[in-house]
């Protein structure tokens, strides 16, 4: 009986401290959590696909003719690295600073809102969880001020059918 409570002992003691240590273990940085740089791009590559045949932002003149000076090889390069910086990756970010790469597109607000749609059609094409996915979108919110630099400016129609939404929202 003494023989059987000592392996008994002897087997739970190593898990309890097993346990004990994953307990508290702190949480896998985000980069990690998406799978490192191979996770990143994979996603990255995605995204900079959709953004560059979406037709709504290549209607900017500004953003279109960006897709020459910057193709998309190089956003991809660019995007993963600052992606994999920011979310405690090796990567160094070597790009410009976001205001002075973007300040002459004349980006809108709603601009701003396709290019989001599409990153979440990308996360969610690979299957990142949704914790991750909002700690993306946290980061990439604190680019907005720098990114979204035109007032958007509505045409009727488009005013017509906020109102008509807005309207139908609180009936």
């Amino acid at each position: 009986m003494r023989s059987a409570t000592l392996r008994l002992i002897a087997v739970a003691v190593p898990l309890l401290f097993c346990a004990a240590a994953q307990a508290g273990d702190p949480p896998k940085p985000l980069y990690e959590r998406l799978g490192g740089l191979k996770g990143i791009t994979v996603v990255v590559d995605d995204f900079i696909d959709r953004l560059v045949t979406n037709k709504t932002l290549n209607k900017n003149p500004a953003i279109n003719a960006g897709r020459k000076n910057s193709p998309a090889p190089y956003l991809k390069f660019q995007v993963a690295q600052l992606v994999c910086q920011a979310t405690g990756g090796p990567c160094k970010y070597t790009g410009l600073p976001m205001k002075d790469s973007h300040a002459h597109m004349n980006i809108t607000e709603k601009e701003w809102g396709v290019m989001a749609g599409e990153f979440k059609k990308s996360l969610d094409k690979y299957k990142v969880p949704a914790a991750e996915q909002k700690e993306l979108f946290d980061i990439v919110g604190t680019t907005k001020a720098d990114i979204v630099t035109k007032p958007q400016s509505m045409s009727m129609d488009d005013l017509n059918s906020e109102m008509e939404s807005t309207k139908t929202a609180f009936l």
